[in-house]
């Protein structure tokens, strides 16, 4: 009886993990600004609706000067009142990832832009796209809620640029 009762308990536990719907994203803005547009030119940044439910993320970027040392400053914030922190705040060397990939929490963003942009060789950089990104596929859950990703670029140990993507999470349909 007792191994009927764990046996259904497994069961029903993969069932959920497996069969139960992804959480639906929509990203409502997105802001990018350079502080120093001597090294660093947005060419566009922006949102495009193609229904009430699906808009796609566009970045065009020129870096002028050659970049090898770059740091990237990741924070995620939830709504509440204003945004809170909320799950991470951290910073890692850009470079070395894109050697080496051994971040988890990078990785899970990286996968998710991976095919929709030209970020997929180490350094130097120079003109950086992200074009028609839509699909957001998380791989862990997240509560329902208004979320902002929130990523400064550090060239050399200065800040040039940032970007701040708006998003709208809803776990349960």
């Amino acid at each position: 009886m007792c191994s009927k009762v764990i046996f259904l308990g497994l069961f029903l536990a993969v069932f959920f993990l497996f069969c139960t719907e992804a959480p639906f994203v929509k990203m409502t803005n997105v802001v990018c600004d350079s502080y120093n547009k001597s090294w660093t030119v947005f060419h566009y940044c922006r949102l495009k609706a193609y229904s009430r439910n699906k808009t796609s993320l566009h970045i065009n970027a020129t870096f002028l000067h050659p970049a090898n040392n770059i740091s990237l400053r990741l924070k995620m914030m939830k709504r509440a009142n204003g945004y809170k922190p909320f799950l991470f705040d951290f910073t890692i060397d850009a470079c070395q990832f894109l050697r080496r990939r051994n971040n988890p929490v990078i990785k899970m963003f990286h996968n998710l832009i991976r095919d929709v942009s030209t970020l997929n060789h180490s350094c130097p950089y120079g003109l950086q796209v992200v074009s028609d990104f839509h699909r957001v596929e998380l791989p862990v859950p997240f509560p329902s809620g208004d979320y902002v990703v929130l990523l400064d670029f550090i060239f050399d140990g200065k800040t040039q640029f940032f970007v701040n993507i708006y998003s709208h999470l809803v776990e349960d349909f």
